[in-house]
């Protein structure tokens, strides 16, 4: 079975990991620093925060904006849960706004609807490595003095206007999985030039752990001492991983080059299907495709997915919306909230999309894709 995304590991990732194996340093130590610098200078932020997960990130993320009971949080339903779900776990009420019908991504215009005297932040994710209207959540952030987050799970190596993801939001928030633009096995980075905020993501990460002199609250203790000054969780990446992730940073536009040409290569091999449509992309973008979405007609949808995998290719469906999970239905949510994001869903297939995919495994793909749709 040809997957829809997996990792590109080579002969040097297995040495940078296994080098650190051999080290005195397993976690905790100077690949942590290495991977954290890297990471910050390639998608320009001042700091960037290595975490265990993309979902840590996010609710690293948000204990760092300082979400919590009463709050609220706009986002969209087009995600994976753990975008919604990670504010929902610091006491936040989820409000879903619905996406724009072309790109997947939410609709500013939604997201300003929903905005009221209780929210605290809005989240945007970069469905399929395309980037957000990151000027229109901008404003709408300043407007009304909310944080802008943007869920860069798919998107770490994509631009807007010639400027990184990752030095457009207040805070941004990467996922490293295997099936990402690049990998460190599990893992995640949280990423912003506000200094309290990076201050705040270290702590909460790492227990809520004060270290620093002049920070304690009971000084001259001794050389041991340690302070919890707010409620933290062990969210720390190791060395190990970390290493991994310095190696395939190098590699980055490698990935992100490969991705783009399997992208146009089945842009025009779909092109003359009426029935399909294919990704569009945000003006001024140039996205790294962690997914390539297409959308069939949704009464085929179940079909072709079952032929598709019938013949051996590997099709994801992204992603069942937020709320239409039982824990959101028992919070009272219900379906039809949001009728682009569930028509999206309603028609969509990602078909592979990794950057060891060879030109004959796209060929395969498009001949199979083009059979089920005949």
């Amino acid at each position: 079975m040809l997957p829809y995304g997996r990792q590109s590991i080579t002969a040097d990732d297995i040495a940078a990991v296994a080098a650190v194996l051999e080290s005195d340093w397993l976690t905790t130590g100077p690949q942590v620093d290495l991977f954290e610098r890297a990471i910050a200078e390639r998608v320009g932020a001042a700091q960037a925060v290595s975490v265990t997960s993309g979902t840590a990130a996010l609710h690293v993320a948000y204990a760092a904006i300082g979400v919590g009971p009463g709050d609220e949080v706009v986002t969209t339903p087009l995600t994976f849960v753990a975008t919604a779900a990670t504010a929902a776990l610091l006491g936040a009420k989820i409000v879903f706004a619905d996406v724009d019908p072309a790109t997947g991504n939410l609709d500013p215009q939604a997201a300003r609807a929903a905005v009221t005297p209780r929210t605290k932040a809005v989240a945007a994710v970069d469905y399929a490595g395309n980037p957000v209207e990151a000027r229109a959540f901008r404003e709408l952030a300043d407007e009304h003095g909310l944080a802008f987050l943007e869920d860069a799970a798919h998107s770490v190596g994509s631009t807007l206007e010639d400027r990184p993801v990752g030095s457009l939001a207040d805070v941004t928030c990467f996922s490293f999985f295997p099936t990402k633009n690049m990998t460190t096995a599990e893992g995640g980075a949280v990423v912003t030039s506000d200094e309290g905020l990076a201050l705040r993501a270290r702590a909460f990460k790492n227990h809520g752990l004060v270290r620093e002199p002049e920070r304690l609250r009971h000084k001259h203790v001794g050389g041991w001492h340690q302070e919890v000054h707010s409620f933290g969780l062990n969210y720390r990446l190791p060395d190990v991983l970390c290493a991994l992730g310095v190696s395939q940073l190098a590699r980055l536009d490698q990935f992100v080059a490969r991705r783009a040409t399997i992208k146009a290569r089945y842009d025009e091999a779909f092109a003359d299907l009426d029935e399909v449509r294919l990704p569009q992309v945000t003006a001024g973008a140039a996205p790294a495709w962690h997914l390539y979405p297409v959308r069939v007609p949704p009464e085929r949808r179940r079909n072709v997915f079952d032929r598709l995998r019938a013949d051996g290719i590997g099709v994801q469906v992204n992603y069942i919306p937020a709320y239409w999970h039982p824990v959101f239905e028992d919070l009272g949510y219900r379906r039809g909230l949001c009728p682009h994001a569930e028509a999206y869903y309603a028609s969509e297939i990602s078909l592979p999309m990794f950057p060891a995919l060879t030109d004959a495994q796209v060929d395969q793909v498009i001949e199979a894709f083009r059979r089920a749709m005949g």
